[in-house]
């Protein structure tokens, strides 16, 4: 429908209200004809990006991009049938033009709506899900927390297979002590959805609620009880060609995409260091002539599996301080009450006292950054990653080992994400939901995102 009235728009605006003469004369009926026998390849493309999948729902961001893609993609292969065509379908060249920016705005404002009429439905009671849990997990109590109002939801919680004890928290939600008396009660009609979040130790019970599920063709969903265990990348393969395997990888970033990655890496940092040449030369020479120390700071920190590099950076603050932990620091100088604000602030201080002048200024612009340019070409950094703590830092955190599976970056979730307001616990957290849920697209959106940042912060 979206892109149906969007052809149709751009076919009224150039043909009827555009006064200018055309380039072919193409009646509307054909060519509404020959867009509507186009239209399932372009809906193809669609599915190929994977616009109708349900995890798109919730990926809102995700889903702008590839509207927008699918948009183009689309355009580009009615335009090469109306090359190869005999007879050509536009009427002027604009036509196509203007049905690609409606298709976009009109997709963008139909799925919104879809969206909106969906969640108005859930009021009425309309289109909800009906949901049995079984488990005795903290995970079965979040999702029945998550899940329990229905009108936001889509879901309801016809009931739970665990103990009456560890459930009673929610009123009139029915607990059940066994998965069959919980089918009994409730009946298979109304059972739309099956999520069991623990293994029961007989296998009987477990592939009893499979069976049950598959028999009944009702949606089956198993929540492990170790849910760090499968975050990241996750394989089902077969090992020995014959036993089915979970493969369970720290990071999505492996093979072509630490390719494509480490590629895009050099040909951006190159491009930058051509752009900002004359600015580092001014900025040094300033350095210099302010302060007469090196121009440059430079540091131990940590990156991929936990090799350690040297990270460059403009010197920003007064020489007694270099080599030094900010505990250290704040010590030397007798105020090591600061220590704690400066953690607790997300590592940042309004008038940090170590920083010169004209150090705050490059770090508020985050010009100081500019030198791991040449980090990200010898491959220590990538432009987008964890941030690269030093040894010290990084201890702090339990799960420093996945956070080094991948590069260290220049920016990063953390750095647009709050980088004055979140504490060094939320900032890690940041890091390693980065960690385990790299994509290339995540990359360019913290890019775009990190030059709102530094342009709002001047």
């Amino acid at each position: 429908m979206a892109l149906i009235a969007a052809f149709v728009s751009a076919y009224v605006l150039r043909v009827t209200i555009d006064t200018r003469p055309i380039a072919a004369q193409v009646s509307a009926q054909t060519y509404l004809h020959v867009f509507l026998v186009l239209l399932p390849f372009w809906i193809l493309i669609f599915a190929l990006l994977g616009l109708y999948n349900s995890n798109i729902y919730e990926k809102r961001f995700s889903e702008l991009g590839r509207l927008f893609i699918g948009s183009f993609v689309g355009l580009m292969f009615v335009v090469f049938w109306n090359f190869i065509s005999v007879k050509p379908i536009f009427p002027a060249k604009l036509v196509p033009i203007y049905g690609f920016v409606f298709a976009f705005i009109f997709l963008v404002i139909f799925r919104n709506l879809a969206r909106f009429i969906r969640t108005t439905l859930f009021r009425y009671g309309i289109g909800i899900t009906h949901i049995l849990i079984i488990g005795d997990t903290e995970i079965a109590t979040e999702l029945i927390d998550s899940l329990y109002n229905s009108r936001e939801s889509g879901y309801r919680v016809v009931g739970v297979v665990g103990s009456q004890h560890k459930i009673d928290h929610r009123p009139n939600l029915r607990v059940f002590q066994t998965f069959g008396a919980a089918c009994q009660a409730i009946g298979t009609d109304q059972i739309h959805n099956i999520v069991q979040t623990e293994l029961y130790s007989s296998t009987e019970k477990n592939n009893e609620i499979l069976t049950f599920a598959q028999t009944n063709h009702i949606a089956y969903r198993f929540i492990p009880g170790n849910t760090e265990l499968f975050v990241g990348n996750i394989d089902v393969e077969l090992f020995r060609a014959s036993i089915p395997v979970i493969a369970v990888h720290q990071t999505p970033l492996l093979g072509w995409g630490r390719i494509i990655k480490r590629l895009f890496d050099i040909a951006v940092s190159l491009i930058l260091l051509v752009i900002a040449s004359p600015f580092m030369l001014l900025i040094a020479l300033i350095i210099k002539l302010s302060g007469g120390g090196s121009v440059f700071f430079k540091q131990t920190r940590l990156t991929r599996f936990n090799n350690k590099f040297r990270v460059f950076k403009f010197h920003t603050q007064y020489s007694q301080y270099d080599g030094t932990t900010p505990e250290q620091a704040f010590s030397q100088m007798g105020k090591p009450e600061l220590s704690k604000i400066y953690r607790e602030n997300g590592d940042f201080l309004e008038k940090d006292p170590r920083v010169t002048p004209f150090g705050r200024f490059l770090r508020k612009s985050s010009l100081d950054e500019l030198p791991q340019l040449f980090n990200v070409i010898k491959g220590d950094l990538s432009l987008v990653g964890p941030r690269a703590l030093v040894p010290e830092e990084l201890n702090q955190h339990g799960k420093r080992h996945a956070i080094l599976s991948v590069k260290s970056g220049i920016t990063g979730l953390a750095q647009v994400s709050g980088r004055k307001n979140i504490s060094f616990e939320e900032r890690r957290q940041l890091d390693m939901y980065y960690v385990q849920n790299w994509s290339f697209w995540l990359d360019l959106v913290v890019l775009a995102k990190t030059v709102r940042v530094i342009l709002q912060g001047i």
